[in-house]
Order: structure tokens, then sequence, then C-alpha cells
């Protein structure tokens, strides 16, 4: 297994909580683990992005917000936005070669993506997330915040994945708004609807920690879906 790449519904859906709690759980399994968040932008701490910090930090294998996370932008808005008012360049190369030398340094790498799948990165020629995770070539994990308008996202997302000739290796439902009327009954739904093994439900925590994260993964069908 060389690695997976999570991905979510929307932003703020808690692709970092889902990384985080992976890395948690395969180092605890003995496995030298990297998260690596390609891009990031907004949520600047001590000049690094906060996103960054907790995939550092939950990492068994640590290299630095440098190299776990290239491009921090300062601007919390569309990454090519940011990249723009920044001065920035994102480049349409060498994303893939960037993970796989992390690749080398450990058993598994968490990457992150940024907002949805189809982020753009640059307009023109186009060129976005889903053309990375095309590029590396690994299993997508669906983060789904639990929240209205969900089901279409989900779908839409899969087709998305599936037309990038990616396998969902399973996904991930976060119970993000507490309040959300009919949480159950659309978390079934997505049951029916996702392709995908079901990794982990977790419920809505105001500051969990990576073990707690962890816990409300489903070990075994990880395990299962990426050593079958």
């Amino acid at each position: 297994m060389s690695g997976v790449f999570v991905t979510g519904t929307d932003t703020g859906v808690g692709k970092t909580c889902v990384s985080v709690a992976l890395l948690h759980l395969f180092s605890g399994l003995g496995w030298r683990t990297l998260g690596y968040k390609p891009v990031s932008a907004g949520d600047i701490i001590a000049g690094v992005n906060a996103d960054v910090a907790a995939l550092v930090a939950a990492s068994s294998v640590v290299l630095g917000s440098e190299q776990q996370g290239p491009f921090q932008l300062s601007a919390a808005c569309a990454p090519h936005i940011a990249a723009s008012m920044e001065g920035v360049p994102l480049p349409v190369q060498g994303w893939a070669e960037q993970a796989q030398a992390l690749r080398a340094q450990a058993d598994i790498v968490i990457a992150e993506g940024a907002g949805g799948f189809c982020v753009p990165l640059v307009l023109c020629p186009r060129w976005g997330l889903d053309d990375v995770a095309q590029e590396l070539a690994w299993p997508v994990v669906l983060v789904v915040g639990l929240r209205l308008g969900c089901l279409n996202h989900a779908i839409l997302t899969c087709q998305a994945i599936a037309a990038r000739g990616l396998p969902l290796a399973g996904w991930v439902c976060n119970r993000i708004d507490p309040q959300m009327p009919y949480a159950d009954e659309n978390a079934a739904a997505l049951e029916q609807l996702i392709p995908a093994p079901c990794w982990g439900d977790i419920p809505w925590m105001p500051a969990p920690s990576p073990a707690q994260l962890a816990a409300a993964l489903d070990r075994e069908c990880i395990l299962r879906t990426l050593r079958p």
C-alpha cells in the first residue's frame, strides 16, 4: 500500500479530521506514516496552516511543514485566487513526484486535498486537485459532511472520481451538523448510494483528539479494503 487520497464533498467537511484519524490508526499498527497536504489556503497559525500542522503532528515520520505542506497560502479562499493574490505560481507538474518522494520514506502516505475533489489550482489551462489525484492513482477516500445537500454532493463527487478512473476505497460519514434533521436517514441513504464500504461514522465532537477520531473508524473494514 503506497497511499490514499482523502477528498471531501465540500470544504469544511472534516478531511483533516479523517486524515489525522487514519494516520493515528496506521501509526498504532506500527506503520511509518506521513501526512501530506499539497496545497492549503487560510488558517495560518505561527506561520503554518492549521491543517498541515495537524497532519505533521499525527505523522510517525515527521519531515516538517514545508515538505508535508509545500504550498501554504494565507488567504482563506479558493487556492488559485489566493495564489494569484500572493504571487505564488501553482505548477501543473511535480505534484505526484513530490508525493512519491514522501512515499519512499513511509509505509503509507495520507494525501489530503483542499475543498472538494475538483477544486481548480490553475484556470488556463485548467488544472485541479482531481488531476493531481489522477496522477497519483492512489485509492480515494471520500469524506461526507453530514449536512443538508450531502446526498447530491456525495453522488456528484463519486461520479467525478469514477470519471478519473480512480478506485473509491471507502467513505467516512462525518456528522458535522449536530442539529441536522433526519441525520440517521441521510446516513442510511449514503450507505446505499455510495459504491464503496463505509470506513467509519464520526459523531459530532467539538474538539476531538486523534485517538477519539480513530476510534470512530472501522479498522477491520479499512484493512480488508487496503489489503484484500
